[in-house]
């Protein structure tokens, strides 16, 4: 394997390591940017008018953007992506026991593959509202310990020895001590914050498995990790906003995450959000332009709408279009549904399709089955909410929305070359 793809897929294991949740991808992403020259926004602030390299941070989300190098009246190219995954996240009372056992409560977030997280040592993170005098501070926690695991039924006590199927609400507690009561769970989390427990006023808290992200298979050309729906995109997505900022072109680009995707985006951080309509006007506005200028440059935009791809499963390939059929390593994923669950269309697929001959890596092309329900993503949102042309895209990989998933090493790097092309195309 070249050297380069080495280190994108090592890049990408150790982006995913360092952030076990929504917020910590934010933290990640925060820390890339501005090491390379990005200046962290508030959008409580005025924002300066002139050129620059610029994010800001809401909760989950992220949106950066450069402008250096680019023309006042320049539209967008935006890749959108989120940070958020399916897991098990911790109830408001977690504190549980049952035939002697210490339990902490958790629930389902999205679409989680709940058969995947059973026996698995698990870790939790998140971000902690703490009282700090009259106001509320944020503070991020992350244990990396395993306190927490769901058990499995053994297989004998199973009616036909086949598995038990798995009620969200009776199965899916994880058990963290025997005996006595012990004091409360969101203490022991505070304490691991370093922040008083009765200054605690609100979590929002989530497990997460505790291997490591690894290479595998003996060539090591498969990226074992967990969460790369869709910290895939994320990652790949900041590496080429890096690139088109030190490559400025006809365009400003933009990277826009958003968090909440898994669970319909209905939110003040979720791409049914105001959050990047009201960015990009701003960055209109902020460079001497009006609402019609807004308008016009918003006409010219468009954005990919990044996220994971379903590889063909060589264990089940009758799961999937016969004649579409999808290979890790084998270049990003143009994703098209007829019925709109993705928002492609020939134009956006000329767009991405080029950048792809650009960066000089191959495009595969993604149907559904039609006798099976499609999943969606962030695409059709953005593309309804702002009017922009979008195109959906990603790379492939197995296990989609399992703890664990897997994709190709070789995928990472062309990702990234193809989303950096489609930020900066060129004549």
């Amino acid at each position: 394997m070249p050297s380069t793809t080495w280190a994108d897929a090592h890049g990408l294991c150790t982006f995913v390591d360092a952030s076990p949740s929504p917020f910590h991808v934010c933290a990640t992403v925060s820390m890339l940017l501005t090491g390379n020259g990005f200046t962290e926004l508030r959008e409580t602030d005025s924002w300066p008018g002139e050129p620059g390299r610029y994010f800001l941070v809401r909760g989950g989300s992220l949106i950066a953007w450069s402008t250096e190098g680019v023309g006042r009246t320049a539209p967008f190219r935006i890749v959108g992506g989120h940070t958020d995954s399916p897991n098990l996240r911790v109830k408001q009372h977690p504190d549980l026991s049952s035939a002697g056992w210490q339990l902490v409560g958790l629930e389902p977030y999205g679409g989680a593959w709940l058969n995947s997280w059973l026996d698995r040592d698990l870790g939790i993170s998140g971000r902690l509202s703490v009282r700090a005098g009259n106001a509320v501070e944020e503070k991020l926690v992350r244990v990396d310990e395993p306190i927490l695991r769901v058990p499995q039924l053994a297989i004998h006590l199973s009616e036909d020895r086949k598995g038990v199927h798995l009620d969200p609400q009776r199965h899916l507690n994880a058990v963290w001590g025997v005996g006595p009561e012990r004091r409360p769970f969101i203490d022991f989390v505070a304490d691991r914050a370093e922040v008083p427990a009765d200054a605690v006023l609100g979590w929002e808290l989530m497990t997460h498995d505790l291997a490591p992200s690894t290479l595998v298979g003996t060539e090591q050309d498969l990226v074992s990790a967990p969460r790369l729906d869709n910290q895939g995109t994320c990652y790949a997505g900041t590496q080429a906003l890096l690139a088109a900022a030190e490559n400025p072109g006809d365009h400003v680009p933009v990277l826009a995450l958003f968090d909440h995707e898994e669970v319909g985006s209905m939110s003040d951080r979720g791409a049914f959000s105001d959050l990047l309509s009201t960015v990009l006007e701003r960055i209109v506005l902020g460079r001497g332009g009006g609402r019609e200028e807004f308008l016009q440059t918003m006409a010219g935009s468009i954005c990919a709408s990044g996220d994971m791809a379903h590889a063909t499963h060589p264990n089940y390939p009758d799961r999937h279009e016969p004649a579409h059929h999808i290979a890790v390593n084998g270049g990003p994923v143009l994703k098209v549904n007829q019925n709109l669950r993705y928002a492609t269309d020939a134009a956006g697929a000329g767009a991405f399709a080029l950048a792809c001959d650009q960066a000089g890596v191959p495009l595969q092309r993604y149907v559904h089955r039609a006798d099976l329900p499609c999943g969606s993503t962030i695409g059709p949102i953005t593309a309804s909410r702002t009017g922009l042309s979008t195109v959906d895209v990603g790379a492939a990989q197995l296990g989609m929305h399992s703890s664990r998933e897997l994709m190709g090493a070789r995928d990472v790097r062309a990702y990234s070359d193809a989303l950096a092309a489609f930020l900066t195309p060129t004549a």
